[in-house]
């Protein structure tokens, strides 16, 4: 779609015409005598540098034209033309669902695995969390990783096939090793405490217990209470001895603990609900519960491209100046000799 980024640099264009009629130009005897009076001696020095012969009124009016259009050129090159992309705002229905998910150490515990394929526990929450996705079409979601720290690793968005692979993309002990339940709460408050009511979910995925929050999980629970926002847990893996992989390439047994009770209390605090997850069907109840709930309004953000054209415009102007001074001094060339 063409358009004018500064169309308001169109009231320039009578401007060379408003200063003519403001200012005119004297006439020829006038500039006479007003020489005649600084230079007396006016004639002696026309003798000695004959003036041009006078031009043609054809070319007269050709030279004003081609200045005309270089005026015009520059003006529309200040009007910044440009090409804008197309767009519309649609408004959608949807969820608002930020993804917490727990990338501590111990998720690289081997208590998925089949006789025939190591599987950890953050493979096993890639692959749900991607089933999950799918069935979001039309949802806002943003995705949260967290270990020893919290980190917002994708803000809410439609394009759920990104939050799927920018999920793969993690691995255990990314955001270092311990567990930190409540910042991660935290930090999905803040981003979806603007978003419209009765639609704000967070789904927290995670196989340990707190140690490493600097707010406490239960505190972060109150104050999603307090903002809205329902959260479901969801305890990924099983509690004791599980194995672990070593450096020699196989597996060593390691004490895991899950404070499943805090799970249930985030849950309850908040009006979501806990679940287990022993299998890969362990989100099959909870599309069912955030189905229940109300979808939010909101407008989808495009981005416009533009690409300007104001370089056209401008070289055209500077082109026809060009050829005007160019042809001035070919034509005192051809008057007063090389």
């Amino acid at each position: 779609m063409f358009h004018f980024a500064s169309p308001w640099f169109a009231l320039l264009f009578p401007l060379p015409l408003l200063i003519r009629w403001l200012f005119p130009a004297p006439p020829k005897e006038a500039e006479d005598e007003a020489a005649e009076i600084r230079f007396p001696a006016l004639q002696r020095l026309r003798n000695v540098y004959p003036s041009s012969p006078a031009v043609a009124p054809k070319s007269k009016s050709l030279f004003f034209i081609l200045l005309s259009l270089s005026w015009a050129m520059l003006i529309l090159a200040l009007m910044q033309p440009e090409n804008v992309d197309q767009f519309r705002q649609s408004k959608n229905k949807g969820y608002d669902l930020m993804l917490a998910v727990d990338i501590s150490g111990s998720m690289q515990a081997l208590d998925f695995s089949t006789p025939v394929k190591a599987i950890n526990r953050l493979d096993v929450t890639k692959e749900v969390v991607g089933n999950f996705v799918k069935e979001r079409q039309g949802d806002r979601l943003g995705l949260i990783l967290f270990g020893q720290s919290a980190y917002l690793h994708v803000p809410l968005t439609l394009d759920a096939a990104s939050v799927s692979r920018m999920l793969n993309d993690a691995f255990p002990g990314m955001a270092g090793n311990a567990t930190a339940i409540g910042d991660a709460i935290g930090l999905g408050v803040r981003t979806l405490r603007e978003r419209p009511e009765g639609s704000r979910v967070l789904v927290l995925l995670t196989d340990g217990e707190d140690n490493a929050s600097s707010i406490p999980p239960l505190e972060a629970a109150k104050l999603a209470k307090q903002y809205g926002i329902r959260v479901y847990t969801v305890g990924i893996g099983s509690k004791g001895l599980v194995p672990f992989p070593n450096q020699l390439g196989g597996y060593s047994m390691g004490e895991v603990a899950m404070d499943e009770e805090l799970l249930k209390e985030i849950a309850k605090e908040t009006g979501g609900e806990y679940f287990s997850a022993t299998n890969k069907k362990m989100l099959s109840e909870i599309y069912a519960k955030i189905n229940e709930l109300e979808k939010s309004e909101a407008n989808e953000t495009t981005f416009l491209i533009r690409e300007p054209l104001y370089q056209y415009p401008l070289a055209l102007s500077l082109l026809l100046l060009l050829s005007l001074t160019l042809s001035q001094l070919l034509h005192r060339r051809e008057v007063y000799g090389s």
